[in-house]
């Protein structure tokens, strides 16, 4: 098999920490959306956020993501949002084997608490728009998975073994 793993969710499941994981259990080269985005540019996200505004972001997202999907055999951890855009969604739904990662409000907030690398988690009330985004995003990660994981209180060494069992016997 050929195609890449896609791992989808809301910022703080996991997708980054198990993604590496992921890779290194089956051999495979291991990409962030994210951080491909930021190669590519010369800046971080919190910048290109504030200069290009998120639809400018979004709009990198959607060229990143369509050239990564024709890479083959990877594992790409992509960010919270990119299933915002319908093109996206068919892009993943279409290219490879997609893993939505789960986990609570709570976890999600506890994982990203101390980060300042997320614009849209710097609000006064970032419970009230992690609950937001999920709100909208849920559906769309749903739509896209071939599986979907609950990473919550899970080891990522274990929930990235389940994942790999997965993709080895996935037809």
């Amino acid at each position: 098999m050929s195609q890449p793993v896609f791992l989808v969710g809301p910022m703080g499941a996991g997708k980054t920490t198990i993604g590496k994981q992921l890779a290194q259990q089956l051999g495979y080269p291991f990409k962030d959306s994210d951080r491909e985005i930021e190669d590519r540019t010369g800046a971080d996200i919190p910048w290109i956020f504030d200069v290009e505004g998120e639809a400018g972001f979004r709009q990198r997202e959607v060229v990143v993501l369509a050239d990564l999907a024709t890479q083959g055999q990877l594992v790409i951890a992509t960010g919270g949002g990119i299933v915002m855009r319908e093109e996206n969604r068919d892009c993943l739904k279409q290219s490879g084997i997609v893993f939505y990662l789960t986990a609570s409000t709570e976890q999600l907030l506890e994982r990203t608490a101390k980060d300042k690398r997320r614009p849209l988690l710097q609000v006064a009330d970032p419970e009230s728009r992690i609950r937001e985004l999920l709100a909208i995003r849920d559906p769309l990660y749903a739509e896209v998975a071939t599986y979907i994981i609950n990473t919550e209180k899970r080891p990522p060494r274990q929930v990235a073994q389940e994942m790999a069992d997965l993709v080895r016997n996935h037809k």
